[in-house]
C-alpha cells in the first residue's frame, strides 16, 4: 500500500475529532456520515466532468479530491484502507464480469 496513502488515512484518522473550525475533517464529521457521503457523490461527479472535458491537470486534481473524500467516508464508517486494498488483492487475475456475476449468487 502507498506511504503516501497511509500517511493521509492517519491524518484524516487524527484530525476526525479535532475542532470543526480547524480542521475540514472535523467539519465534514460533525455534519454526519451524510454529508460526507454527499461529498464523496459530488466529488466523483466533477471527476467524470474533468474526464470528459478537461485536461490531464484537471482530472489528476480531481481524482486526488476523490480519494481524500473516499478515505473520509472508510474512516467515518471504521473501515480501512487496507480492508479494501485485500479486497482488490482477492479480485486479482480474475475476470470482472466473473467477479460481478459471482456477487449475484
Amino acid at each position: 500500500m502507498s506511504e503516501t496513502l497511509t500517511r493521509l488515512e492517519a491524518a484524516i484518522a487524527a484530525r476526525r475529532h479535532a475542532s470543526p473550525e480547524e480542521s475540514y475533517v472535523a467539519h465534514l464529521h460533525a455534519k454526519g456520515l451524510g454529508k460526507i457521503a454527499q461529498k464523496l457523490g459530488e466529488e466523483a461527479t466533477e471527476t467524470v466532468i474533468a474526464a470528459l472535458m478537461g485536461d490531464e491537470v484537471d482530472v489528476v486534481a480531481e481524482a486526488a479530491d476523490l480519494v481524500f473524500h473516499l478515505l473520509v467516508l472508510l474512516g467515518a464508517k471504521g473501515v480501512k484502507l487496507e480492508q479494501v486494498i485485500a479486497e482488490l488483492e482477492r479480485r486479482e487475475g480474475l475476470s470482472g464480469l466473473a467477479e460481478k456475476a459471482a456477487r449475484k449468487e
